[in-house]
């Protein structure tokens, strides 16, 4: 979407405007809780690719369950890192993993990879700054100005909650809140009986397009590997037969069979039946508690790409 014009129009026009974008990034920030500020960039990337010829990312994106909307924000960011490194060496070093955005390869409708990134480092530079000023500091800025406001209210309310009262003898743990939205189904009840709840024993698999793997391969590979390791197993529905499931949801019995897999690295790439598959630990990011909104201190935040912009825009 473009927000320019010749004529004026009202701050709630622009927003209707960009209604599907708000919505996107409110996602990202209000119900996954991602950085806003990191945030915003991710949603200037995802429009720039847009105007260069990846149509209808951001609609699209709205239709994808909460924990594919995160892992594609995570590749993202990944993209964000390569545009802006100027160390070519390193650059052409990470250029070489062609499939480090697996999720984004497949969701995108046209080609895409890290060398593109970095082949075309210039153009998105000056397309995502152009963006970033045209359409979210505009269209955007009233939503990261919230989240940053609740965030920052949040790490008060667990500091205070951490704290210990002497005047009391329990021990204060944090509130377990249910929110409106799940993830991945109904969570587990952090219960302070031994054990290691599932959300911490769990791993985001992802396959690479056009070579789809079955939940059969995937559990074969890891218990001829790892022995009887799989407490549950959750692949991605698909609608139509001809549709490939992007992405599963691993639950083992031990965290220590997470940790022999990835063997210290953040993410590792398997070959399947000569299909690669990613593998790397799920962070699940749940709703939190709506908290008072303290009065904002003025402040910029700093964007990458050198673009700056104060709060009440």
């Amino acid at each position: 979407m473009d927000a320019s014009s010749s004529f004026s129009i009202t701050q709630e026009e622009l927003n209707l405007f960009h209604q599907i974008d708000r919505r996107l990034y409110t996602i990202l920030v209000m119900n996954l809780w991602r950085d806003p500020v990191e945030s915003i960039q991710v949603m200037a990337l995802w429009l720039w690719l847009e105007r260069v010829g990846f149509y209808d990312v951001v609609h699209r994106m709205l239709a994808l369950p909460y924990a594919l909307v995160n892992e594609l924000a995570d590749e993202a960011v990944t993209c964000l890192n390569i545009i802006s490194n100027n160390n070519d060496q390193h650059a052409a070093s990470s250029s070489s993993e062609a499939n480090e955005i697996p999720l984004t390869q497949n969701f995108m409708r046209k080609d895409i990879s890290i060398p593109f990134f970095h082949e075309h480092r210039l153009l998105a530079t000056q397309g995502i700054s152009r963006v970033m000023n045209e359409v979210c500091i505009r269209a955007l800025s009233d939503i990261m100005q919230e989240a940053v406001r609740r965030n920052a209210a949040q790490k008060t309310a667990d500091s205070q909650t951490m704290m210990p009262n002497p005047l009391q003898q329990s021990v204060f743990l944090p509130q377990l809140v249910v929110g409106q939205h799940e993830i991945w189904g109904s969570p587990e009840p952090r219960m302070v009986p031994p054990g290691v709840p599932p959300e911490d024993r769990t791993m985001f698999v992802t396959f690479s397009k056009g070579y789809p793997v079955t939940e059969s391969e995937v559990r074969e590979f890891f218990t001829r590997s790892h022995g009887d390791c799989i407490e549950s197993f959750h692949m991605q529905e698909v609608h139509q037969p001809q549709d490939q499931a992007l992405f599963a949801k691993i639950v083992f019995k031990s965290a220590a069979s997470i940790d022999k897999i990835l063997n210290g690295m953040s993410k590792v790439k398997f070959a399947i039946n000569g299909k690669h598959v990613w593998a790397r630990k799920f962070v699940p990011k749940s709703p939190r508690p709506n908290l008072p909104t303290p009065t904002p201190m003025p402040m910029q935040v700093p964007i990458q790409f050198g673009t700056q912009f104060p709060f009440g825009f």
